[in-house]
């Protein structure tokens, strides 16, 4: 694996004990893990009208993908609402 300067003196210094856990850490884990899986929970249900031809082409990609169609209609909005899915030049 390939790290950065920055990666590579991180692990250095933790590898040399230069690090210790924080008091409290399991109480604080589990309070994070349980704020990111209240994040991703996905509580809420929408329908939407789509072309037949854009529904074929989301079932095509998502079996190309390896994903149920709805995860990657659901990936998608994330990404676009996270500023993290561009239009495609060309």
């Amino acid at each position: 694996m390939k790290l950065t300067k920055e990666e590579k003196e991180i692990l250095d210094s933790v590898e040399n004990g230069e690090w210790e856990r924080v008091p409290y850490f399991d109480s604080e884990a589990a309070e994070i893990r349980e704020a990111a899986r209240s994040t991703l929970r996905k509580d809420k249900r929408v329908n939407i009208r789509i072309t037949e031809r854009d529904f074929i082409h989301i079932q095509k990609t998502a079996l190309h993908e390896g994903l149920p169609y709805q995860t990657l209609i659901s990936s998608i909005l994330h990404k676009y609402l996270n500023g993290r899915l561009v239009e495609k030049r060309g």
